[in-house]
C-alpha cells in the first residue's frame, strides 16, 4: 500500500465539511479530535482534512506546522486503516483536529494519530 496522502483524499467539499460537523460523529486522542461520518456509496479512499483552529495559533505559521505534522503522522500511518476500508462497502470522511493550547512535538502528534486510527477501525489494530 503507497504511503502516499493524495488529492483524491483530500477533504475538500465545503458541503461534505458542513455535513460531517452537522451529523458526524467523533473519536478523541489527546490533543487531536477526529471527526468522522460514513456515508453509503463505495470510494475507493477516505477523504480526510486537518484543521488547526486560528483562536488557539494566531500565527500562520504555527497552524501550518501542526498541519503538516499531522498530515505526516497520517500519511505514514494510514496504510493499514486504508486497507483495512477497501474491504468495507461505505465510504469516510474524517477531520482531524488538534485541540492543544501549545504546538507538541511529533512523536506525540504521531502516538495521537495512531491511536485515533484504531479507534476508527475497531476489528483491527496497528502496529
Amino acid at each position: 500500500m503507497s504511503q502516499r496522502y493524495t488529492k483524491e483524499e483530500r477533504l475538500k467539499s465545503l458541503s461534505d465539511i458542513g455535513a460531517l460537523f452537522e451529523k458526524g460523529d467523533h473519536v478523541f486522542a489527546y490533543p487531536i479530535r477526529t471527526m468522522f461520518l460514513t456515508m453509503d456509496e463505495k470510494t475507493d479512499f477516505p477523504e480526510v482534512g486537518f484543521s488547526v483552529p486560528k483562536r488557539s495559533f494566531k500565527r500562520a505559521h504555527d497552524r501550518n506546522l501542526i498541519k503538516r505534522r499531522m498530515r505526516e503522522a497520517y500519511r505514514l500511518n494510514a496504510g493499514p486503516f486504508k486497507v483495512w476500508f477497501k474491504t468495507k462497502e461505505f465510504s469516510i470522511k474524517l477531520m482531524f483536529i488538534y485541540i492543544d493550547k501549545e504546538i507538541l512535538d511529533y512523536s506525540k502528534i504521531e502516538h495521537s494519530m495512531v491511536k485515533c486510527l484504531q479507534k476508527l477501525m475497531p476489528d483491527k489494530t496497528l502496529p
